[in-house]
């Protein structure tokens, strides 16, 4: 692979979650768990370290977090 094509894929790789927050990830993670979008809501709980507690306060359906209450941190 070329320079140019190397550095243009890490800038992409890089830019994804430049500005999401915490509170970001918390209402984009209940958005996903309410689409059934199971794979990028579980990957947004582990790398913020998201508590069920915080994702069902932002209008989660409690049935999903249920569903993956093995993968919240422990509150």
């Amino acid at each position: 692979m070329g320079k140019s094509k190397s550095r243009i894929l890490r800038k992409g790789i890089n830019n994804q979650f430049t500005s999401m927050t915490r509170e970001n990830a918390i209402s984009e993670t209940a958005k996903l768990l309410n689409a059934n979008n199971i794979t990028d809501a579980r990957n947004l709980i582990t790398m913020f370290g998201l508590s069920a507690e915080e994702v069902l306060e932002s209008g989660a359906s409690y049935e999903a977090v249920v569903s993956l209450k093995n993968i919240f941190k422990d509150s």
